[in-house]
């Protein structure tokens, strides 16, 4: 099994939103970055775990747990001229981009703080808190998955 942290705006898609939805199920999509998509056709299976993180708002930081339950396939998103996430040269033939499924797991009892991470010598190496990091999905160790989890209360 792997770690993740995925990283959402909460005012676009937040952690409540998740566990609202229909079987607490979504599509992770959206990303647009050939790494990240790498990590998830490549790195990510059935199973693995994510830190549910809220990214660019007054205080970003940690939510809960998701689980992956589907693995990586075609974003639709891509082709809808609609949406914000289009891609004129994404081809259906050749899809670009990559989705997963997560599903909503558990919520931490105390939410755990971007500045809460940084403040904790022991997660200093964490790829998540290192300087230029701007991914929207990184992995992250065992050791750093359950200090946050102890953290956040579970």
């Amino acid at each position: 099994m792997r770690y993740w942290l995925l990283k959402t705006e909460p005012d676009v898609f937040s952690f409540d939103d998740l566990k609202k939805r229909p079987k607490k199920t979504e599509p992770w999509n959206g990303v647009r970055n050939y790494q990240v998509r790498n990590m998830m056709r490549d790195e990510m299976a059935l199973g693995d775990l994510g830190f549910f993180y809220h990214s660019s708002c007054p205080v970003p930081g940690i939510a809960g747990i998701v689980k992956i339950v589907k693995e990586a396939y075609p974003d639709h998103t891509q082709f809808d001229p609609s949406s914000e996430y289009f891609d004129k040269g994404s081809k259906p033939e050749e899809p670009r981009w990559l989705m997963v499924d997560v599903k909503w797991e558990a919520a931490f009892k105390t939410f755990v703080t971007l500045d809460m991470l940084r403040d904790d010598p022991t997660l200093a190496d964490m790829i998540t808190l290192r300087r230029g990091n701007r991914l929207s999905i990184t992995s992250v160790e065992e050791k750093h998955w359950k200090k946050i989890c102890e953290m956040g209360g579970l």
